[in-house]
């Protein structure tokens, strides 16, 4: 989780920030252009249209004064306008169809993260369920590769190996996933190193509370109360954990996510992340110093949650931060050794780490089966959709662009003829 939270650093926002800019400029300057080549070749009678409505429509320009602030200021209005039609537009006919008769094939990606987010309360110790287990199987082994995953980084230090990838779903938030591989540790101090609470303030500089709410001995189920910091533009972000590891030989299944609680309810401030999912397969695996020996650590991790911010700014804040997060967990995992000499007492969150509920075998080879059979038919689906898929606000704006751009000169002329003349080839 803390790899992909930590990039809200100082260095990290000041990058953002920075890359953000350079990507607007190119685009303001590119509109800034359309805008004057459209003004200049608009048509006679908008002149007078535009004359007409301006005195009915004075409550739109409200910029101060300047050099084309209020044609500006209408045309951003205008595309705002259509933006949030659209959405509308599109919200109204899923709501319709869902509301049909007929039922509805939800994509596996959609109602993975409707599962996440699920407000139905069950009892205490199946707040984590064996279908959360399976969400995780599926992302890091049996839907693997039916999944789009684009490459952040494949870096290394003397004593770890990092490699990480992102997929963009068309529902939901941007899903990460990582492969890191720690030398001279073993699966048991990583897995207590993740769930203990008490010893994550020396190396998360961002949590700035956490409190067991709940916890289950039997199956080792807790639920936890997490507060995070954020910089002095963002409120701070609120957590309601749900976690459970499943054990299978030495092999580790930690399933976090995201949980209602009714005596915790929600506030203004800090803001609640619902939608939240962070989970790992930890494992022995063998050393990359050619020894032949099982002394390194391989985490699997997947991660996704919906903190409120806009995917792109997350996105740019994730690649800047990311590494340098990777390198503050692997310090604190050499500090958690350290600290974990014989002898030494755990804290409560180790002890519960320790309790894990044995893995149904049965369970992953039927789960890997399903998965692969609806990747297979949500493939199918996102090929139909590229192939008879249309963008109407790409259409609409070259529509206004024509009207706006094209009148009676030779060079609108020439245009239309050269146009008319392909349409009737085809």
């Amino acid at each position: 989780m803390d790899i992909f939270m930590d990039f809200f650093n100082k260095p990290s926002v000041t990058e953002t920030f920075v890359d953000v800019l350079l990507c607007a400029v190119p685009i303001w300057v590119a509109v800034m252009i359309g805008l004057l080549i459209g003004w200049s070749w608009r048509p006679r009678w908008t002149s007078l249209v535009y004359l007409g409505f301006r005195s009915k429509l004075r409550f739109l320009c409200t910029v101060p004064p300047g050099f084309g602030a209020r044609r500006i200021w209408l045309a951003f209005t205008a595309l705002s306008a259509f933006s949030v039609c659209s959405r509308l537009g599109s919200t109204s006919n899923k709501s319709s169809v869902n509301n049909g008769s007929a039922p509805s094939s939800k994509p596996v990606e959609e109602e993975a993260f409707s599962r996440a987010s699920d407000k139905v309360t069950e009892k205490e110790k199946d707040v984590v369920t064996e279908k959360d287990l399976e969400h995780l199987l599926h992302l890091l082994e049996a839907g693997n590769a039916s999944l789009e995953w684009q490459s952040m980084m494949d870096k290394s230090t003397p004593n770890m190996s990092y490699q990480a990838w992102r997929h963009e779903p068309e529902i939901g938030p941007v899903v990460y996933r990582s492969r890191t591989v720690f030398e001279d540790a073993t699966p048991d101090i990583v897995r207590d190193f993740f769930w203990d609470d008490e010893f994550r303030p020396k190396w998360d500089t961002m949590l700035a509370y956490f409190k067991t709410l709940e916890e289950d001995p039997k199956t080792g189920t807790t639920i936890v109360h997490w507060i995070k910091k954020f910089p002095f533009f963002c409120s701070d972000r609120e957590y309601i954990i749900g976690r459970r590891i499943w054990e299978s030989g030495k092999k580790y299944y930690a399933v976090t996510k995201g949980v209602p609680y009714k005596d915790l309810p929600k506030r203004d401030k800090p803001r609640r992340v619902e939608l939240y999912f962070s989970s790992w397969i930890i494992n022995a695996v063998e050393s990359r110093k050619g020894d032949g020996q099982m002394t390194a650590c391989e985490v699997s991790l997947v991660h996704y949650e919906d903190m409120g911010i806009p995917k792109d700014v997350a996105k740019l804040g994730v690649r800047h931060g990311m590494w340098g997060a990777v390198k503050k967990l692997n310090s604190g995992l050499r500090a958690y050794q350290s600290a974990r000499k014989p002898g030494t007492s755990l804290s409560r969150s180790a002890q519960m780490a320790s309790i894990t509920t044995k893995l149904n075998m049965d369970l992953v080879v039927t789960s890997g089966a399903e998965e692969e059979e609806r990747g297979r038919a949500v493939e199918s689906v996102r090929k139909q959709n590229d192939q008879f898929g249309v963008d109407w606000k790409w259409i609409v704006v070259g529509g206004v662009a024509l009207a706006c751009g094209l009148h009676s000169s030779a060079l609108g002329k020439a245009l239309m003829v050269g146009a008319g003349q392909r349409l009737a080839r085809r």
